[in-house]
């Protein structure tokens, strides 16, 4: 039992060995030190986004909107220093608060209006990228700031600096939620909301917290987004939304609330990164990777479905 309970706490490592392993054998430059480099870098921006979805899912809930609320937040620090010139400190900080302020939004109309978190915040997405799709004309917004840039383009020797972002990121976030009374409020919610309520937690609270950290989070990953595309482009990857849920879930994060670990998010992160990065270097068809994509998530539902089973009978 008890080596059973540790394959399901670790697929997505193991997964992650396995896979690099194949296709190292496959390719000998997928397990180089320029390869990893690059493995790191294209995880960043997901990882944040992984992270913001994680928070919402920790409730019991969904943020679907985290790419919308990307590009949008990132078209305005963009747009503060094209049109108004601010200093590229004013725009991190402005793109960040526009995050913020999208997901207070969500979590106002999840909490206190009572919408369905998944159509409110599909609408909210939807609404995001359109509204800068007609505000930039489908035209990338180009920053030629070196400081605002920095982050996404440094090193430091021959190491990229970008991934510190995103250690530093799942860090916090360990923190967060393993010490703090908030993240330990976030998952009594989700794990019995009329338990969390009679044990004297403000639930309203919790879930419009978990959703502005959501923004919070898609609001950091607009930044790292354009500093490391030295430009706002208004067409994210249209399968990024469905890794960013398909992660955490890989992880361990379970979609009825109340479970999960940083660490999964993060093995979630790397595992796929690495799927599509060797998948690449394999010469495997861009149609390919989309179908095996699809299945890695459905792969991930049914593992955490089995999870939720085998613990219900105390089988785990």
């Amino acid at each position: 039992m008890a080596s059973k309970k540790f394959l399901l706490d670790n697929v997505v490592w193991i997964l992650i060995v396995v896979f690099s392993i194949l296709a190292g054998f496959l390719n000998p430059f997928f397990l180089s030190e320029g390869n990893l480099q690059n493995v790191l870098v294209q995880a960043t921006t997901l990882g944040v986004l992984v992270l913001a979805v994680s928070f919402t899912l920790l409730i019991g809930e969904i943020d679907l909107s985290v790419v919308g609320n990307l590009v949008f937040s990132s078209m305005v620090g963009a747009y503060a220093m094209q049109q108004f010139g601010v200093h590229w400190t004013l725009a991190v900080l402005m793109t960040i608060v526009a995050g913020v302020l999208v997901g207070l939004l969500n979590g106002y109309f999840v909490a206190y209006l009572r919408m369905n978190s998944l159509i409110a915040t599909l609408a909210m997405g939807l609404f995001l990228q359109g509204a800068v799709l007609g505000a930039t004309q489908a035209r990338t917004m180009v920053v030629a700031d070196e400081g605002y840039s920095y982050i996404g383009s440094a090193t430091i020797g021959n190491w990229p600096v970008m991934p510190i972002a995103l250690f530093v990121a799942y860090l916090l976030a360990h923190v967060v939620l393993a010490y703090s009374a908030w993240g330990r409020n976030l998952y009594a919610t989700g794990g019995n909301r009329r338990a969390a309520n009679a044990a004297g937690i403000n639930v309203k609270r919790a879930r419009l917290g978990a959703f502005t950290a959501s923004g919070f989070l898609a609001g950091v990953a607009g930044f790292l987004y354009t500093s490391y595309l030295g430009g706002v482009s208004v067409t994210v990857g249209s399968t990024t939304l469905l890794y960013a849920v398909a992660a955490p879930v890989i992880g361990g994060v379970s979609l009825f609330g109340g479970r999960g670990r940083v660490i999964g998010m993060l093995g979630g992160t790397l595992l796929i990164t690495v799927i599509q990065t060797g998948l690449q270097l394999i010469n495997v068809s861009a149609y390919y990777i989309q179908m095996i994509g699809g299945a890695m998530i459905l792969l991930a539902i049914a593992v955490d479905a089995f999870r939720i089973r085998s613990e219900e009978r105390g089988v785990v």
